[in-house]
This record gives structure tokens, sequence and C-alpha cells, in this order.
């Protein structure tokens, strides 16, 4: 594709250098850098890439965008200024990969918690409908049936766009993706057409990049003043921040509820730890998932596939079909008759939901054991409201380490424990040993108890000094029940 036309969207403050030459790809990793390519030079959180223009000259780039000249330009090059590399790469990236998606319909969540539950269920559900879907989640990518492993929340502009290339050509009429506050933020869905959004619910999470609650906040309401007014906005009537996401979208807006008037509504009937029943807009509905938060959660996938134009009774025949998320409240049952529960609850929000779904379904007939701990290099304010929520929630708490990071496990635990009085402590064990904390939650339940294994859910690795060594919630507990 020419410069030229790569650049259309764009408005560079200065070009230097002829836009009549041919790009054969556009990379914002100058190791990534081939003949013929366009270099992005972007400012991040932890490198500048205009340190690297030389480096990606070497390797055969033919032109560079940037938002400072180098010092030396070298003969034959194009360069272009702009003021934000930011802004421009996603607008470029689009253009790059043929707009893919104008030719998908195309579904971002965003919120703090229930992003990746309801992207994935959304991707399930359409494919049981019978089309081509991808999925760009947490977890992993889905190009249709083909997985593409995933590195963070939103890969970057051209990662993002090559991936929703492949998808049109692999033939997917339909896509789900999570859009974090990081990649709102950051622009990384910078030009994307979305035929509609989905908000969760907004929690403290990531203050250690946003710094306050309303930088965050206004990270994921940019997403909704950016739909365009044939887009939808689906938004949780039952959060206090649900109405403020949308009061500037040109989108269509619904509201979804369980507790008061909106648009999509639903109601607990029956709750057992193998399921619930629901009553979703009159009518019953039997589902393979527990507690209040899943009921939110399946009520935004319902009203996101009725806007897309499919009809109640199929889309809850296919839900009544739908499995947990790897890692989302699922349950392991002992041979000694107590559950474990893994989920990756890793704020005190999630842990608060998890919690009450357990008590909802115990109803008062057994105790609950939390083995939890708290990500290192992240936002230490909420350690000590995390061991504050297992505490108030649970009979005994088992505090010990999670991705500890660059920190010092016992840093992180005891930055928890210090949130907790003399009384509180007297249900607080700290076992640094992630295995040994479950072995020991195993030992002291009995029959009829939970134990709750909160904070990684389906990752598979410890983060310990930058390295992941392999660890598994789940291995570790049907290792100790002797289950294969």
């Amino acid at each position: 594709m020419k410069l030229q036309e790569l650049l259309r969207n764009i408005k560079p403050s200065v070009i230097e250098g002829n836009t009549d030459i041919e790009i054969s790809g556009v990379n914002i990793d100058s190791r990534k850098i081939r003949e013929g390519h366009l270099f992005v030079a972007m400012r991040g959180t932890q490198v500048d890439g205009h340190k690297f223009i030389d480096k990606a000259l070497e390797s055969g780039a033919k032109a560079v965008l940037c938002e400072e000249f180098p010092q030396d330009k070298k003969d034959g090059i194009c360069y272009i200024l702009v003021d934000s590399t930011e802004d421009a790469v996603g607008k470029v990236a689009t253009l790059f990969y043929g707009d893919p998606s104008k030719h998908l319909k195309l579904v971002g969540v965003t919120g703090t918690n229930g992003k990746t539950t309801i992207a994935t269920l959304l991707y399930n559900m359409f494919r049981k409908f019978g089309y081509k879907v991808g999925l760009l989640s947490t977890v992993c990518n889905y190009i249709d049936d083909r997985a593409v492993p995933a590195d963070h929340t939103t890969p970057d502009p051209i990662e993002l766009n090559e991936l929703l290339s492949e998808m049109v050509k692999a033939g997917c009429e339909y896509a789900f993706m999570e859009c974090s506050s990081h990649a709102i933020h950051q622009k990384r869905i910078g030009g994307l057409r979305f035929t509609g959004g989905i908000f969760t619910n907004l929690t403290r999470d990531h203050l250690d990049y946003h710094k306050t609650f309303e930088n965050y906040r206004n990270a994921k309401k940019a997403f909704f003043d950016g739909l365009t007014k044939t887009a939808f906005a689906i938004t949780n009537a039952d959060d206090r921040n649900g109405m403020v996401m949308v009061q500037n979208t040109k989108a269509t807006i619904k509201t979804y509820s369980t507790c008061q008037m909106a648009d999509f509504r639903a109601r607990i009937i029956e709750m057992h730890f193998a399921g619930m029943y629901l009553d979703i807009d009159g009518h019953e509905v039997g589902v393979q998932f527990i507690g209040k938060f899943n009921v939110s959660n399946l009520l935004a996938v319902y009203a996101a596939a009725r806007m897309l134009g499919k009809q109640p009774e199929e889309i809850l025949v296919a839900m009544s079909t739908l499995h947990s998320v790897s890692g989302r409240l699922e349950p392991i049952q002992s041979p000694d008759g107590y559950t474990a529960i893994v989920d990756y609850a890793h704020t005190p929000d999630a842990l608060e939901n998890v919690l009450n779904a357990i008590h909802e379904v115990l109803n008062g007939k057994g105790k609950v054991i939390t083995v939890c701990g708290a990500g290192g290099n992240r936002d230490k304010g909420k350690r000590p409201l995390m061991a504050q929520e297992a505490v108030r929630q649970s009979d005994r708490v088992i505090i010990t380490s999670d991705n500890p990071r660059f920190e010092e496990p016992q840093d992180i635990i005891n930055d928890m424990v210090a949130g907790l009085n003399k009384d509180e402590m007297k249900k607080v064990i700290t076992i640094t040993d992630r295995k040994e904390a479950i072995k020991t939650a195993c030992m002291m339940a009995q029959k009829g108890d939970v134990i709750l294994i909160a904070g990684k859910g389906h990752e598979t690795y410890q983060e310990i000094n930058g390295v992941k060594h392999h660890f598994d919630d789940h291995e570790v507990v049907r290792e100790i029940f002797g289950l294969k």
C-alpha cells in the first residue's frame, strides 16, 4: 500500500520525503521491522520508540512516523511528524489491514469485572448459532476455532487490526472483545468501528496506572463517547456509574438490571452449586452458573444478542448449554464431601461477589475457608481491602502469595494483614507458599464446607522476579483430592 494512502486519516504537521512509496508493513516494535516497513515511534510507559528509529532503519524501514524528528535524517527515508503517534497509529493500522472492523459486527465489553466472561459467552453463543466468530480476550484470542495466545488484555493497534483482518479472511461475521481501560486510554482501539458496546460495572482497579478513580472512569467512558449513532450501548443500570458511561454517547442506549426497571431484566428463581434457574424477561431458563453477579453477566449477554437481532427463545436455548469461563467460579468436588472453588477474583469487589455467591448457595449450612493473596507491582491500596473482604465473609482465611512479580511475597502479605485488627487476625493465618496454603485449607475443611481459592483462576503460572513458573490452582486441588 502507498504511504500517502496510509496517511489519509491523520493530519501530519510536517512531511519530509516522498510519500509515493510502497509500504509492506507497519510496526511499533523495531525488532519486527522488515524491508519496506513503516516504523511508528511510540512513547510507551516503559520505552520511548524514538530511541529505536536508527535500528528500525537498519532493519529496512522506509518511513518513520514520529512526534520528534531525529537529529540525523537519512536520505531516501520519509519522515512524518504528528502531534501524537498514539492517536495516529490505530488509524494507520486500520487502513493498512483494509479496515477489518467495517466487515465485522464488532462488540466491545468494558468495566472492572465480567469482561472476559461476557465476551467469551457471546463468542460461544454465536458459534452455537452456527456463525464464524472472533474473540479478543485476556485468556486467549480466537479466530473462529483457531486459538491465538493472548499476552495482555488488548493487543496493540497493529496486532489488533491484523487479528481482525485474519478474522475477516476466515469468514467471521461477529467479533467480541474486551476493552480494558489501558487500551482505551492508550488509544489501542483507535480507528475501529464498533457495532455495540457493553458496560459491566466500575470499582477500584488499575489505580497504579490511572492514579485516580475519576481518570479510570473517564477512560471507560471514552469508549462509549466514541460510539456512532448506528451502534448500541448496553449499560448496567444497577451500577452507580452505569448511566454516567452513556450520558454523551450517540449510540442507542439500552439498560439491564437485576433489581430495578430496565430494558432487560432478570431474577433468580433457584440456586445450587451446579447452577441456577433464572427468569429473564419473563422466560425461565436453567444455567450452569452461580452468583448474582453472573446473573448480571448473563443478562448483558442476553441484551447484546437481542440487539444483534436474535430472538429470546434461541438465545435462552443456547444460554442453557453454556459453561463458566475457565477460572471463574469453577467448583471441584472433593471425595470427602467439601467443595473447592477456583476463581480469578483479584479485586476487593470481585472477592465480595464470589463470596456472596458461595453464601447464597450454602445458606448457612457450611463453613467458608478463603485462600487469597494480591499481585506484586500493582495498586497497593487494594491489598488491605482484599484481606478485609476475605475476613468479613469467611470463617477462616489463609493469606498467601499470588504473582509477587518483583516484590517480596512476605511484603505483600504484610500489606494485606496491615488492614486487619486483632479480632480479625484470629481468623487468619499466613503461608507464603501457595501450594502449602491450599493444602492447609484442604486439611481444615470438613463435609459441606467450601474452600475459595482466589486470585489466579485461569492462570497457569506464578510470576516471581520476572520469571513465570508453572502453577495451576486446579492442578494443585485435583492432586490433593486424588483426582486425575
